[in-house]
């Protein structure tokens, strides 16, 4: 059985370069302008594009939120807002959820700050929540975050093809996983 407690009690997880903290309303103007971003928006595969107002809601109801973990990636050094991540669809009967992350800018990408912030919720997840699998979707052209989540110990474990139509191209999707123990040997 997972602890649910740890879900509803919203941690801070403190890395060598990068701190999770509870998404917040103080995170509604940076969580915003990501959303902006094309090419985040692409390797995200999300085509609706947030008002502010959807923004400010969403992040004044993760502390709220019970079933779920919402946390914003911020720079240990200088406290700039990095991205978000999330544990979703949390099924306990299962011991499982789903995994997403998203860095805000490219320019965040390939430093390693991503795959220091997931494995950091990793260990959350399965040491703290009592997870037994965690699972994410990727599209198979994010070649980058794929090698990240291998290098977390995360497995291709199906795919689903053509699940994202993009500017006249469409795109698999991988699905990927990671059990406790495979977390634990990478």
């Amino acid at each position: 059985m997972i602890n649910t407690r740890a879900l509803r009690d919203k941690p801070t997880l403190t890395g060598k370069r990068v701190r999770l903290v509870p998404l917040g309303p103080e995170h509604t103007d940076a969580y915003f302008a990501a959303g902006l971003d094309e090419e985040i928006r692409r390797l995200t595969g999300t085509h609706h594009h947030l008002t502010y107002g959807e923004a400010k809601e969403w992040c004044r109801t993760r502390e709220r939120s019970t079933d779920r973990l919402d946390l914003a990636i911020i720079a240990a050094d200088d406290g700039r807002y990095l991205g978000e991540l999330s544990l979703y669809a949390v099924a306990p009967e299962n011991e499982s959820a789903g995994y997403r992350i998203a860095l805000s800018a490219l320019e965040f990408t390939g430093r390693g700050l991503g795959r220091e912030a997931t494995r950091m919720v990793l260990e959350y997840a399965f040491e703290h929540v009592g997870l037994h699998r965690v699972w994410l979707h990727v599209y198979a052209f994010n070649m980058r975050a794929i090698a990240v989540y291998r290098s977390c110990g995360f497995s291709v474990e199906g795919r689903l093809r053509d699940s994202l139509l993009w500017e006249g191209r469409r795109h698999d999707a991988l699905l990927m996983a990671v059990l406790e123990n495979g977390f634990r040997g990478s």
